[in-house]
């Protein structure tokens, strides 16, 4: 017998009304069959049955208020023997997959997601408790997932015909990601790396460069900010830079952190080779003259800097005077000036590290606008900071023709100019690294990434996997990561593996950031998108300015904007450039995965005096009209 109690529906609420009981004594309803209708101030829903069986007690009507925890109703299962039995045999101390106590009427809150198991005691038994990570349902709809899965399930004399389940090539994010959860879904796992672990994030990208961007910012403000604080210097009042030092800090932290992917490894029982990766077929890996075998191969090879193939780029190159993001976090000193090309995040972001340095920059950008893939009013609110607070020199529309010994000849509203400096970074985007697979029919887009066929990153050769930079949807570490636990899952659950979950990326609401000084952060649509795709939004930006915090720690630059459908408020997304606003952004990115609205927002309590208030202000504008402090 099934007492069925009234859950929280997923709202936090704790009380309804009933306003239709849609079955009668003696019905016969199956799992997921509508029972009641019940109404409250946020939702109202139909509440579905736990359980398949006959009713057999209803303990609602029509305008009832419910609470909680209140059994509303009781389902006879057929499953009153069974319990009979285990009472007369309850002197054997026998295992039971059960965690109620035998002849004890099992419970179940009944919600609008299905049905949750309740147990009477406080504390269950936890040895009888399944492992399961997954939210229960509908025990039908959860039958037919698992038989789905049963059926693609790869028969077991298949899989002991390879040395692994998965062979992953490269030890960057993306790849180490997808061997360490395949390992822990249960599956054997093995990685290989041509060069350091960590790939290009940890050594040569997102972790270097947040060092030195650390280092940079710490020296312009105590050059330029000290004295507004009451610190004071000393009679000479100079701040000296020690280079070695600063990359000597930046070395230390990248070792600690790729230190840290080898010891992760190592933990969870991944095997890992260092050599560079040939494939043999779609099943075979040759490292090192030895063939290494693997029922699914992952490819997680990354990324590197591309360049413009122009006049004296190469010989710019051999010279040292062109230098790409890898070489300009390794020069031998500040250089006094430094050439930008490319005005996109890579250059935005080295665009301040080197003027926080006191070098002169000067960033030549081919489009409009730097930043042209943000929303129009970030990338203005970040040129003007550029150009009045650190002096970077912006010119948009230039066209660069050539390099002459360290002079880059550009072209700009139909005039040619020349610009000299100590070097030139060349900052235009990022290409594929897929040598050693050429031998494998895989297909590329126009730029030479990988196509993914489905959401699960599979090529259009099922058993291979393509994750991270190289299928080129959105180069950032953090997509990697996820990416690659898809990846693992997906092969997990293709092996019947029970705790395989059937997860995926929508991209469209994935955090992109900027660590340029202030900091960007961003999710969703832009302002511009929502008009192309013909959307009923409002919107509204609220200024750091008026955020104490903000004011206390000397950054009221930048604001908060968020944009909402009409008339339901769903978030679309959120633009913030600010002080730690890749900290903040995380808020609305919960937000949108939970399907909340600008209301749920405006209610929440942001605590003072933070950075943070700037969003409860735009969230309160937008769901009141008007904000508070401002």
């Amino acid at each position: 017998m099934y007492k069925v109690k009234f859950a929280d529906i997923g709202e936090g609420l704790t009380e309804g009304k009933v306003v239709e009981v849609l079955v009668k004594l003696g019905d016969t309803v199956k799992a997921g069959d509508s029972l009641f209708y019940v109404e409250t101030d946020k939702v109202n829903s139909e509440i579905p049955a736990p359980t398949s069986g006959k009713i057999a007690k209803i303990n609602i009507q029509t305008d009832q208020e419910i609470k909680v925890g209140d059994v509303v109703m009781e389902i006879d299962d057929g499953q009153k023997n069974v319990e009979a039995s285990l009472d007369t045999n309850k002197s054997q101390e026998t295992a039971t997959t059960k965690s109620v106590s035998p002849m004890v009427d099992v419970e179940e809150n009944a919600s609008v997601v299905g049905s949750t198991p309740v147990s009477n005691d406080l504390l269950p038994p936890r040895a009888q408790q399944p492992i399961n990570n997954k939210p229960t349902t509908n025990p039908e709809v959860e039958t037919d997932k698992l038989q789905e899965q049963e059926s693609q399930a790869i028969p077991q004399e298949q899989k002991t015909t390879y040395d692994y389940d998965v062979i992953v090539i490269g030890g960057g994010l993306g790849g180490y990601t997808t061997a360490i959860k395949s390992h822990q879904l249960g599956l054997k796992a093995l990685v290989i790396e041509k060069d350091k672990y960590g790939g290009v994030c940890l050594n040569v990208g997102c972790i270097p460069t947040k060092a030195l961007l650390k280092s940079a910012k710490l020296y312009e403000q105590t050059r330029k900010k000290t004295e507004a604080f009451g610190v004071e210097l000393g009679d000479n009042n100079k701040v000296t830079l020690n280079w070695s030092v600063v990359q000597k800090r930046k070395n230390d932290v990248v070792e600690k952190l790729t230190n840290g992917v080898l010891y992760l490894l190592k933990k969870n029982q991944v095997d890992h080779i260092e050599g560079e990766a040939l494939s043999v077929d779609n099943h075979s890996i040759k490292v090192n003259d030895k063939v290494y075998t693997g029922a699914n191969l992952v490819i997680a090879t990354g990324s590197k800097p591309n360049t413009l193939p122009l006049p004296g780029f190469s010989e710019a190159k051999k010279a040292g005077f062109l230098i790409n993001s890898t070489e300009a976090l390794s020069l031998p000193k500040v250089p006094k000036k430094v050439i930008i090309i490319g005005g996109g995040v890579i250059g935005v972001e080295f665009a301040c590290l080197f003027s926080n340095f006191g070098a002169e920059v000067t960033l030549l950008q081919g489009l409009p606008t730097i930043l042209e893939m943000l929303d129009p009013d970030i990338s203005q609110e970040m040129t003007k900071l550029l150009a009045d607070k650190y002096g970077v020199k912006i010119i948009t529309n230039a066209q660069i023709v050539k390099i002459e010994d360290k002079n880059v000849i550009f072209e700009h509203e139909g005039r040619e100019h020349k610009l000299s400096a100590d070097y030139c970074l060349e900052s235009v985007g990022r290409g594929p690294v897929l040598q050693g697979f050429d031998n494998l029919a895989l297909d590329k887009d126009n730029r030479g990434f990988l196509k993914v066929a489905n959401e699960y990153g599979q090529t259009n050769i099922p058993n291979i996997y393509a994750v991270g930079d190289i299928n080129g949807h959105l180069m950032l570490a953090h997509v990697a990561s996820h990416e690659g636990e898809v990846a693992a899952n997906h092969i997990a659950a293709k092996n019947g593996l029970p705790r395989a979950e059937d997860l995926r990326i929508n991209y469209d609401e994935v955090p992109s950031c900027v660590y340029s000084h202030p900091e960007i952060a961003v999710v969703g649509k832009t302002e511009p998108q929502c008009q192309r795709e013909g959307i009923n939004y409002k919107v509204y930006k609220f200024p750091f300015s008026a955020i104490g915090k903000a004011i206390v720690d000397g950054h009221p630059y930048g604001f908060t904007k968020v944009i909402v459908e009409e008339p339901f408020g769903k978030v679309l997304g959120a633009h913030i450039i600010g002080n730690r606003a890749t900290e903040m952004i995380s808020e609305i990115t919960v937000l949108m995965e939970a399907e909340g609205t600008i209301t749920e927002l405006a209610h929440t309590i942001h605590p003072h005096p933070t950075m943070s208030e700037a969003i409860g202000e735009t969230a309160q504008a937008l769901w009141s009209g008007v904000a508070i402090n401002i």
